[in-house]
């Protein structure tokens, strides 16, 4: 049987006394999407940062390829090397071109030959549609072109897994569109994917796996159409319909 890339086995977290994350376990298979949904406050976020390294976790495991990388004498910034996290806001850095800022870290911190990093970053702006945007400041693109140039340069440095926190956000609505496609597309291709986000249609249409998250628990999980058309408990029942009554799925 094939070692998950990720495995989160009873995490917990508070912050000043307060539980955030109260026994979480969860599985990501090589090439699988696993999406997270849930109120704002479920502990969605605070897992991201737990799996990342970011946010130091109570109790509990987290593995990456089977090696428990809470432990600490694991060096963190290795395991952020094997994994690339996209927050809500794009982060993107004012004072550099688009080009520079997806070869940055194949370079500096991954080795990757400089020419190599820019064939490849050249090959994915062209194929999320950016080619000519290469030599352009943050400043000058869309919300929309900013979201999906922070997701290239988080796929040019080749993870193990892509973690992504509510990329859409911080979108007006006609710009989530284009970003979701991408991340489509980088499901077809393959990508390993655990995402938190508010985009119901996405979550039935792309997921493998749905996790409702509500008060720091995994309440219920199951296929994304099954999750989104017929959720079996009732705190998911009542986070789906208050969903679907402002957002079309």
């Amino acid at each position: 049987m094939s070692v998950p890339v990720l495995e989160i086995q009873g995490v917990t977290k508070a912050f000043d006394g307060k539980p955030v994350l109260q026994g979480i376990d969860l599985k990501v298979e090589e090439h699988t999407a696993v999406v997270m949904i849930g109120a704002s406050g479920s502990g969605k976020s605070s897992l991201l940062r737990c799996i990342n390294l970011l946010v130091d976790i109570d109790d509990g495991d987290i593995l990456l390829d089977g090696e428990v990388v809470t432990d600490p004498a694991v060096d963190p910034q290795r395991v952020r090397r094997s994994l690339a996290m996209v927050f809500q806001h794009f982060n993107l850095f004012p004072h550099m071109r688009v080009l520079d800022q997806i070869t940055l870290a194949p370079v500096k911190a991954h080795g990757i030959p400089k020419d190599e990093a820019v064939e490849e970053a050249r090959a994915l702006l062209a194929r999320f549609g950016l080619a000519d945007r290469e030599r352009d400041y943050p400043d000058q693109l869309s919300g929309g072109q900013q979201q999906r140039v922070a997701l290239i340069r988080a796929i040019a440095t080749r993870p193990r897994a892509l973690l992504r926190d509510e990329i859409t956000s911080a979108l007006d609505p006609e710009l989530v569109g284009e970003v979701l496609e991408v991340v489509r597309e980088l499901k077809v291709g393959g990508m390993t994917m655990l995402i938190a986000t508010h985009e119901m249609a996405f979550a039935r249409d792309v997921a493998d796996e749905v996790c409702f998250l509500h008060q720091g628990r995994v309440v219920e999980r199951g296929t994304g159409r099954q999750m989104i058309e017929s959720p079996q408990e009732p705190e998911t029942q009542k986070f789906l319909a208050r969903m679907l009554a402002t957002r079309a799925v």
